[in-house]
C-alpha cells in the first residue's frame, strides 16, 4: 500500500484483490505493525493535503466487513484518530 489515494475509484471486487495483495505483504507481521503502518502512511496523506476524511470514511468502509468485531473496533479508533487530525 502506497498510498490511500488510490482506494477512492476502486470497485468492490477492486477492493478485495488489493485488500488480499497489501495482505500477502504483511505475511508474519503482527497486528500492531500493520496498525502503525496504516496510522503513518495515513498521518502522512493527511499531512500533505493528499488524504481526505472522506477516503479515510471510505478505507474503512471497504475494510470494517472483512474483521472480526473487536478488530473492526480497534480499526474505527484509529478512523476517528486520523480524521481528528
Amino acid at each position: 500500500m502506497d498510498d490511500f489515494a488510490d482506494y477512492p475509484g476502486k470497485q468492490p471486487t477492486d477492493w478485495t484483490k488489493e485488500a488480499q495483495k497489501i495482505a500477502s505483504g504483511y505475511n508474519g507481521r503482527n497486528e500492531g505493525d500493520l496498525t502503525r503502518e496504516i496510522f503513518a502512511r495515513a498521518a502522512e496523506g493527511k499531512r500533505n493535503g493528499t488524504l481526505t476524511n472522506e477516503q479515510i470514511d471510505l478505507f474503512y468502509s471497504q475494510f470494517a466487513p472483512m474483521l472480526d468485531g473487536v478488530k473492526r473496533k480497534r480499526l474505527k479508533k484509529l478512523i476517528e484518530q486520523l480524521k481528528s487530525m
